[in-house]
């Protein structure tokens, strides 16, 4: 039974998605800073548990990466919708994440299963792009960051998302000519 525990703490991250975008919609930022401290969180546990107890599954191996996606989509989506971040960044994050989705089902069919493992870049964008979302939440509650200062960490972000995105397709294509 407590095997299926990070399944349950990764469904729960999924569940409070929504009440995260309402509280951002509405302007209460500090209760959507808390949600999204509270995903991270649970992100770090259900992981923790799953490789400290090997309670991982191949259910658990879908829904983490899908919890985070759909967590920093939405986030970004909704922050651009509500003018707390610039059109642009939420532009290339969404296209950059397609790419990534599409070139794994295209790779998924046509040359055979996936294995491979967030790189480092990968890895690296995710928390630029959660720090610039975070920062623009945190300006948009009490002033700091500015708005600048939120413009310069997308400017970096955008650089981040656009070299990941790079060294996926790279290393999805050099694999796939290989065999």
């Amino acid at each position: 039974m407590l095997r299926h525990l990070p399944n349950f703490i990764c469904l729960v991250r999924i569940a409070l998605i929504w009440p995260t975008l309402d509280a951002l919609v509405s302007g209460l930022y500090w209760k959507a800073l808390a949600l999204v401290a509270v995903c991270a969180v649970s992100d770090g546990l259900d992981g923790w548990l799953a490789k400290r107890f090997n309670w991982t599954s191949h259910l658990g191996k879908l829904l983490d990466p899908l919890a985070d996606k759909l967590l920093l989509v939405s986030l970004f989506l909704t922050a651009t919708w509500i003018n707390l971040l610039p059109w642009w960044l939420t532009a290339a994050v969404v296209a950059r994440d397609l790419m990534i989705g599409g070139g794994a089902v295209v790779y998924r069919l046509w040359f055979g299963p996936l294995h491979g493992r967030p790189t480092i870049l990968s890895k690296l964008n995710t928390g630029m792009q959660l720090a610039v979302a975070l920062a623009a939440i945190l300006g948009a509650a009490c002033g700091l960051p500015t708005r600048e200062m939120v413009t310069a960490l997308a400017f970096v972000t955008l650089i981040t998302t656009i070299v990941s995105g790079a060294d996926y397709l790279t290393v999805f294509t050099r694999r796939a000519l290989a065999t």
